[in-house]
């Protein structure tokens, strides 16, 4: 297994059988260190979806590699808001989904989202 070392006692991606475990992703800021808990429910999906790129990125896979989210919604009233920025993030890609509500999450986020994705790109 692979990932990021040092900080929390986690990776934010782990590979195994071939495939790539993106760890849940928040909405914020990276390098800002900037918290997006008071923002739109639309703004923190967009941040929590490009954090995710940005730990497959790091991981060597793109969009289309993703077979498998997982989202957890703090409200399921945010389901219709979620499909618009989710659809529009991944365009043809469109890796099986399930989207659990949950309650309140870490910090007073709204959202969160974990991934899975093939490790190489051929399959």
């Amino acid at each position: 297994m692979t990932g990021n070392s040092g900080g929390p006692h986690y990776s934010p991606f782990a590979r195994g059988g071939g495939l790539i475990f993106v760890s849940g992703q928040l909405p914020l800021r990276p390098g800002r260190d900037t918290s997006l808990a008071a923002a739109s429910f639309r703004e923190q999906a967009e941040q929590t979806l490009q954090n995710l790129k940005a730990v497959l990125d790091q991981a060597g896979a793109g969009l289309d590699q993703v077979v498998k989210t997982t989202v957890y919604l703090s409200d399921i009233a945010d389901w219709d808001d979620l499909d618009t920025v989710y659809g529009a993030f991944f365009g043809a890609a469109r890796p099986a989904r399930s989207v659990v509500p949950t309650g309140p999450l870490h910090f007073g986020f709204r959202i969160e989202i974990e991934a899975i994705a093939r490790a190489s790109a051929d399959g």
